[in-house]
């Protein structure tokens, strides 16, 4: 049986052309009537000559005969793009089919009520976490800019004090936090922001976006002013690409920017994020500060290493609230990880030996940070481990001004710390506030 044209019905024999009723309606390579009648579809036509291909002779007919073929299959049926309609239909069926899968995915979440869908979430007042909504506040009062720093002493140590370990050390540090509050940054808009449906957590995270951005903004500002050399710029703004400890540390945390893992687990890792990641590091930056060096540095660090926490203490804060939670397994099993992480990062890629802090304290405190963050998580304690670093103890501005500084470092906006929830309204649960705020006194 000679192969069907699937649109017209009609049979091809092996020698001839479709069969027409009469020679005028054939359609050849020289004809230009219907040919050009029906051009603008050719680049519309579907894949389908192959299915007459077969039926033309191999002779030399073959050219009338695949053009014939072509022509019947353009005039038969051009390619019509979907109406919009339809286009948005279907889209919208995927985007329903994928929420499904999310809840289907982790459906203990639905029972959480910080994370229930609800109108309540776009309006502030009344206040029902009353906890939360204080430390919104807190932060706040804590608001400060990069302009607010002078940087005009560091240079002179930079260049007249400051060993070569010690600048490389130093600028690998500030290369890390430049990218690292980017990261921070994008998980709470485009995560944390979308997964809370409370206004207090919603108000807290939009104002942790923007000091992140502060943060930023002063790390980038720090590289600047000390690094003259725009090919050393680059590079060190690019730590993520080009330096290897700093990528792990990225990598280990970009893994967590996901709807694949739940929420709980989310916020977790990011606690360790910002209360692991980052305080070796501001250790590091603070022994700089014991020996009277980079006054402008130590400032910027001594104000970064206090909102960063207050974020910490603010995601230990949300977890709590969090009816399902993870298994200690868990946790342990990321702080671990974490801490595994910092360890290799200031004491093998970038030693802190390097600055004269011994390896083996700097490891302890790590260990002693994780088990503060796991017990603030409700946890019980990894390593058992106490504060190696004594010296950090005597270096409290809470109160009073300092050698270096025009101000105190707990400087606070006037009356916005003093603001109590609105008259007449009670946190919900009754909830009490108590802050540890990330401070050189209290916490080292």
């Amino acid at each position: 049986m000679p192969p069907e044209d699937i649109y017209s019905g009609r049979h091809y024999s092996r020698h001839s052309s479709p069969s027409s009723p009469s020679s005028s309606s054939r359609c050849s390579a020289g004809s230009s009537s219907n040919t050009d009648e029906h051009m603008p579809h050719i680049n519309a036509i579907r894949p389908i000559y192959d299915y007459g291909r077969g039926a033309v002779s191999d002779e030399a007919d073959d050219d009338q005969g695949v053009t014939e073929v072509y022509c019947n299959l353009v005039i038969a049926e051009p390619m019509r793009p979907p109406p919009k309609e339809k286009t948005a239909e279907k889209k919208k069926q995927v985007e329903s089919v994928k929420e499904v899968e999310v809840a289907r995915r982790f459906p203990e979440e639905e029972e959480e009520e910080i994370l229930k869908e609800s109108n309540s979430r776009f309006v502030l007042f009344p206040i029902r976490y009353n906890e939360i909504w204080h430390a919104y506040k807190s932060a706040q009062a804590s608001f400060w800019t990069a302009e607010e720093l002078d940087l005009g002493h560091d240079l002179h140590d930079w260049h007249g004090k400051m060993t070569e370990n010690e600048r490389f050390f130093i600028l690998r540090i500030l290369a890390f936090f430049a990218a690292s509050d980017g990261i921070v940054s994008e998980n709470i808009i485009s995560q944390f922001a979308m997964d809370v449906q409370i206004a207090e957590a919603r108000a807290f995270y939009a104002f942790q976006a923007m000091i992140e951005q502060v943060h930023s903004e002063t790390y980038s500002l720090l590289i600047e002013t000390y690094v003259r050399d725009a090919e050393e710029k680059d590079f060190l703004f690019r730590g993520m690409e080009n330096i290897p400890c700093i990528k792990k540390k990225a990598d280990w945390a970009l893994r967590y920017i996901t709807e694949e893992l739940p929420f709980r687990t989310r916020l977790v890792a990011f606690a360790c994020v910002e209360g692991i990641f980052f305080s070796g590091s501001f250790a590091a930056i603070f022994w700089l500060k014991k020996r009277g060096l980079m006054p402008g540095l130590t400032f910027s660090n001594e104000l970064i290493s206090r909102d960063e926490g207050m974020h910490t203490d603010f995601a230990c804060l949300l977890y709590n609230h969090l009816t399902h939670r993870c298994s200690q397994d868990e946790v342990h099993r990321i702080v671990q990880e974490a801490v595994a992480i910092e360890k290799e990062f200031l004491t093998d890629a970038l030693p802190c030996a390097l600055i004269g802090i011994n390896s083996g304290l700097m490891c302890q405190y790590m260990e002693f940070v994780a088990d503060r963050l796991v017990v603030d998580l409700g946890y019980p304690k990894i390593y058992n481990a106490t504060n190696p670093f004594d010296w950090m103890e005597l270096i409290s501005l809470q109160g009073k001004a300092n050698f270096f500084e025009s101000r105190v470092s707990a400087y606070q906006k006037a009356n916005v710390s003093r603001s109590a929830t609105p008259s007449g309204q009670k946190g919900k649960g009754g909830e009490s506030v108590s802050r540890r705020v990330f401070n050189t006194e209290a916490d080292f």
